[in-house]
């Protein structure tokens, strides 16, 4: 039987729970709330929802099958990636794509975090070194890269290196996620960080500071998705799902650096990459973006995302980014709830709930004047675009 017509898409809900860096509660109980939220937001019931998609499940959150067993939903369409924050956008648009599809009419987009409980990330104990071929963020124990870290900050020292750039200049990226996170009441990290402050902390893999990496965060989120159709008669303005990318893979790619640059890369050729988020959303190009909301588990993300979207030229964002570009005010404001290095790191879902508030214009005292494009982007490659209903 042919597939039928592709129907428009919209993020109706949204829920976040109180963010720390420790919690009693479990990743089941913090997914419950965060549906809760959401669907009290959208005006809908747990009734409503058929379809259940997420990035994170054991050791870090709850699987989805146990989800839908406790909470009592009736799923006919269900996605769990492997449980890393990567697949936060993945795993938002196999929902969106669902729903447009109409293998289901509800999706719920569901995380309950918990780092707390995985104990330390990284280290001679953390088994992501073990796996063939090495870790998935670049551990290889063999050469004494045995967290996440190293390989950022390797990607990034040959970053410096190849421009001619001082690394010291990355301090503008925690101060402004800071800024940010001290305007959000939910935040983790509300103690001033300027200049003085960034260069008394200790480097952790160097270049990189303390401040240059993502926290780790107990908490839950959850979005809504649901046909444009359908969220017009619900209580919440309608988010348009307006365009999206996948995620890339190949030889030239590395979860920290741009196409080309990465640490295991032989060739040093950057690939000028065709985006065709853009043209989906009917945008001209990143000028028309009013937000930008990015993963930024190290501060070089930021630098590696705006130059492989084209906001900047190659080797030209670190300097790009200064003099508070990226803060509330500036030319293109960037993870304005403080993302993962301020806010929490909710895998991702964070930023998600930031992008449908910052366009509903419920941000508050970081609310972006104006804001009605917002694109979600990663070092990785993939993005989606939100826009606001007309």
């Amino acid at each position: 039987m042919p597939l039928g017509p592709v129907r428009q898409v919209a993020i109706v809900g949204t829920g976040i729970t109180e963010l720390s860096r420790k919690s009693e509660r479990s990743g089941l109980d913090l997914a419950a709330e965060a549906l809760h939220l959401g669907l009290d937001d959208a005006g809908l019931t747990a009734g409503d929802v058929d379809g259940l998609f997420t990035n994170v499940g054991y050791p870090l959150s709850i699987d989805y099958d146990r989800m839908a067993e406790a909470f009592g939903l009736q799923i006919r369409a269900a996605v769990q990636t492997w449980s890393h924050g990567r697949f936060v956008g993945p795993a938002l648009q196999a929902a969106a794509q669902a729903v447009a599809l109409g293998t289901t009419e509800v999706a719920a987009c569901l995380a309950g975090v918990s780092f707390s409980g995985l104990g330390m990330v990284g280290g001679a104990d953390d088994a992501e070194g073990l796996r063939q071929g090495g870790g998935s963020h670049g551990e290889l124990p063999h050469y004494g890269m045995t967290a996440p870290g190293a390989g950022a900050a390797m990607a990034f020292r040959r970053y410096c290196e190849r421009y001619g750039v001082d690394p010291a200049l990355i301090s503008a990226v925690p101060i402004a996620m800071r800024r940010h996170a001290r305007l959000n009441p939910n935040a983790q990290m509300t103690k001033p960080l300027e200049q003085a402050d960034y260069d008394a902390q200790p480097y952790i893999v160097e270049p990189l500071r303390r401040p240059d990496f993502a926290l780790l965060s107990d908490g839950g989120a959850c979005l809504l998705v649901t046909t444009v159709e359908r969220a017009r008669d619900l209580r919440q303005p309608a988010v348009i799902v307006s365009g999206m990318q996948g995620l890339r893979a190949g030889r030239d790619e590395f979860i920290f650096a741009p196409p080309g640059l990465g640490v295991f890369t032989q060739g040093d050729v950057r690939r000028v990459e065709d985006h065709p988020v853009y043209a989906m959303a009917g945008l001209s190009g990143p000028g028309d973006v009013d937000l930008l909301q990015l993963y930024d588990a190290f501060s070089p993300n930021v630098v590696f995302v705006l130059e492989r979207f084209g906001f900047t030229g190659e080797g030209e964002a670190l300097d790009w980014l200064q003099d508070g570009r990226i803060e509330l005010g500036g030319e293109l404001p960037v993870n304005t709830a403080g993302g993962l290095l301020s806010e929490a790191h909710l895998c991702g879902w964070g930023h998600m709930a930031e992008s449908v508030r910052q366009i509903r214009g419920q941000a508050g005292d970081r609310q972006v004047a104006g804001c009605e494009v917002v694109q979600w982007a990663t070092p990785f490659g993939d993005s989606t675009v939100f826009t606001k209903d007309r």
